[in-house]
């Protein structure tokens, strides 16, 4: 794992949300995206060297509207940068860590993204990224 990609953070309103976080860094947002397949419209900011991802369930079967549901709004996962998502992926399963996706899937702002599962993480959802060339 490379660095830290962003950031995810879960919202009830995206709108409202864009207007908080805007102010909070002075600046709005620089991409705005749905992923139709997982159900979320994001929001990406940027502040130094970081991302923030602000995530809005788009149907109430989403995950990040059940996420919401269950443990209100807040940090919903941390994202890594890496080079090879496929062999990261067996790298940490060869460590014991449970893979939510085995196949990467395409994600936001051009990413292949693969998820390890809270339960082998200390209770943090991890997201691996992958840029698409």
């Amino acid at each position: 794992m490379e660095k830290i990609e962003h950031i995810g953070i879960a919202v009830k309103d995206l709108e409202k949300s864009n207007k908080l976080f805007a102010s909070l860094f002075g600046e709005p947002h620089y991409k705005m995206e749905e992923v139709a397949s997982e159900g979320v419209k994001t929001s990406f900011f940027k502040t130094g060297p970081n991302k923030i991802e602000l995530l809005e369930g788009t149907t109430s079967e989403s995950p990040i509207s059940k996420f919401i549901e269950k443990k209100g709004e807040g940090i919903h996962h941390i994202a890594f940068a890496v080079d090879d998502i496929k062999s990261e992926i067996k790298r940490l399963q060869k460590e014991g860590f449970k893979v939510l996706n085995e196949t990467p899937k395409k994600g936001a702002d051009n990413k292949l993204v693969a998820f390890l599962h809270p339960k082998s993480t200390n209770g943090v959802l991890i997201e691996l990224c992958q840029e698409i060339e």
